[in-house]
């Protein structure tokens, strides 16, 4: 008979009195304590309380989804968080005086402005999303178009939407200093309820503004000079012109004037019916012909070749040639028809300044392809001395346009008129008396007669009173330029019949300068009238050039005449400039 085991299961709360005993048991961490289960009442009131949200719960969403869900749908369609341009102020644009020519003019606009050229300048609901947009203005005075341009407005599209946010300078100062004057725009986020109202208004990004500039033009003078020479060109028939003032020592440009202009407010503001007049205008009043119009220059080149020729030592200053009224070179075709190369007078025996005062092409002829027994500088040193004092090349202005010009040359004959017809000496003389296919913009012209001026130097033309002079020698020593400077003031000083420049011989004001004639058309039958010089005479100041383009050959009062109202203007008005 087995003997039955009874089994003695120990209790849980049995180890745990033991383990009590234990020297790590932690009471304070409920170490050794038997857990009691849950009260079911306690369950059934959490899965009451459960139970009572998802009611209130269910009944909210039903009343938000379908007694109102229409409602408050279209209530949430017209919340709308969207982004807000500030745009950034445009910088102003000064004189040297401190005048303002380009500013700005704030306007409040809407949001739901179409695609327009212009801004819409309607004033904003109550409540409407808005920027501040600036109209830009400009000065009233005439004669500065060219050189300010004009810009770009914002746009917008037909949901108010802005696909192009910058203003942009399209022409003249407004382009050149683009990126300085423009700044950069900030935002707003803005957030508007179902009627239109803002709610909020943030700035998440500050604009920049843009930064001023100062200009070395003085706007008086230039619009002076605007003014005298386009009233004088209407008078006698030309067709346009421009005038170029230049401080000979640190190459500021106090004026550049092109005539006739455009209505730069217009373009800005996108005058559709000034745009096209001013488009299909016959005398191009867009063009700047101060640095983009390159003209045929005439005599006024003769400054440049006197000196290259005392600087190669193939004449004294001294020296006389005899004018005759023409050269003949025999033809070796045909001894029959020899080839004559006239003077525009008798000017009997002249030395080099005096060939500068009465513009003589004979001296010129000869001094400059050889005749008789004189030695002449040839194409190739013609070439090189116009290359010094800057021809043929772009000035480096900051305007962009800029037109480099031509300088004639055997290469420049065969690429245009073909390798049959070769350089002959003709064209030598026509070259060193600035025909033929020379051509220069009335910039180039100031710049190399302020070289003349100065010394030598050839300047870095700016338009900007922050920038910094720069310049290359031209190495031609100053006694030589000084003899052309003699010869430039004796054409307005000599009481020889056929001094070119008397006009200017005024009291107040002591003007040296050069005059060139230059043939244009087919047979002739037009020309450009220029004049170039420096003053004071004898510490000189400012160098200027002027041309008058495109009048009825034969026309007597020219670039000259025209400049002698502005000289006594500024004897008058602005002394700081005259002495």
């Amino acid at each position: 008979m087995k003997r039955s085991k009874k089994i003695h299961e120990i209790a849980p709360d049995e180890i745990f009195l033991d383990s009590s005993n234990l020297p790590s048991h932690n009471q304070k961490q409920f170490e050794g304590r038997v857990e009691r289960p849950v009260a079911a009442r306690r369950i059934i009131a959490v899965g009451l309380v459960f139970a009572a949200m998802i009611v209130t719960f269910s009944a909210r969403s039903f009343n938000l989804q379908v007694t109102h869900g229409s409602e408050y749908s279209e209530i949430s369609r017209n919340n709308r968080l969207e982004r807000s341009i500030i745009f950034a102020s445009r910088g102003i644009i000064y004189d040297r005086e401190g005048r303002e020519l380009a500013w700005n003019e704030a306007r409040e606009i809407a949001r739901s402005v179409p695609d327009v050229s212009g801004p819409d300048e309607r004033n904003v609901s109550a409540g409407a999303t808005s920027s501040r947009y600036a109209l830009r203005r400009y000065t009233e005075l005439p004669g500065l178009a060219h050189v300010l341009g004009f810009v770009r407005y914002p746009k917008a599209d037909e949901s108010g939407a802005w696909w192009r946010e910058e203003y942009t300078g399209v022409s003249g100062v407004e382009l050149a200093f683009d990126s300085t004057l423009r700044g950069a725009n900030g935002s707003t986020m803005v957030e508007t309820d179902a009627l239109g109202n803002i709610a909020r208004q943030d700035i998440t990004v500050p604009p920049k503004e843009g930064v001023n500039v100062t200009l070395s033009i003085d706007s008086e003078v230039q619009s002076r000079l605007f003014a005298y020479l386009s009233a004088h060109a209407e008078r006698q028939g030309f067709q346009g012109g421009a005038s170029v003032i230049m401080d000979v020592e640190t190459g500021e440009l106090l004026a550049l004037a092109s005539f006739p202009e455009y209505d730069n407010d217009a373009f800005t503001a996108g005058d559709a019916a000034s745009v096209r007049a001013a488009r299909s205008d016959s005398r191009t009043p867009l063009l700047n012909r101060a640095i983009a119009g390159a003209y045929t220059p005439g005599s006024i080149v003769k400054p440049i070749f006197a000196a290259a020729a005392l600087n190669e030592g193939i004449i004294s200053p001294e020296k006389e040639i005899l004018s005759t009224g023409a050269i003949t070179i025999p033809n070796p075709y045909d001894p029959e028809k020899p080839s004559v190369y006239r003077d525009w007078t008798v000017h009997g025996l002249v030395d080099m300044r005096t060939a500068l005062a009465v513009s003589s092409d004979e001296y010129f002829y000869t001094i400059g392809g050889g005749y008789g027994g004189q030695q002449g500088l040839g194409i190739r040193r013609l070439d090189e001395y116009a290359r010094l004092f800057g021809l043929g090349s772009t000035t480096g202005i900051a305007l962009l346009g800029e037109v480099e010009g031509i300088i004639p040359t055997p290469e420049w004959k065969e690429k245009i008129f073909g390798a049959d017809d070769p350089w002959r000496i003709g064209n030598t003389y026509h070259t060193v008396i600035g025909q033929y296919g020379f051509q220069m913009t009335p910039l180039q012209a100031a710049r190399f007669v302020a070289a003349i001026a100065n010394g030598g130097r050839l300047l870095l033309p700016h338009i900007r009173m922050e920038e910094e002079s720069e310049s290359v020698d031209v190495d031609i020593p100053d006694e030589y330029l000084e003899i052309v400077r003699d010869g430039m003031r004796m054409a307005v000083t000599s009481t020889r019949h056929d001094a070119t420049v008397k006009a200017l011989n005024i009291s107040g004001i002591q003007i040296a300068a050069k005059t060139g004639t230059a043939q244009i058309g087919a047979r002739n039958e037009a020309m450009n009238s220029w004049s170039v010089g420096f003053w004071p005479a004898n510490n000189p100041r400012f160098a200027y050039a002027t041309v008058l383009e495109r009048a009825p050959a034969g026309t007597l009062s020219g670039a000259a005449p025209a400049m002698l109202p502005f000289f006594q203007w500024l004897i008058a008005n602005k002394p700081q400039y005259v002495n």
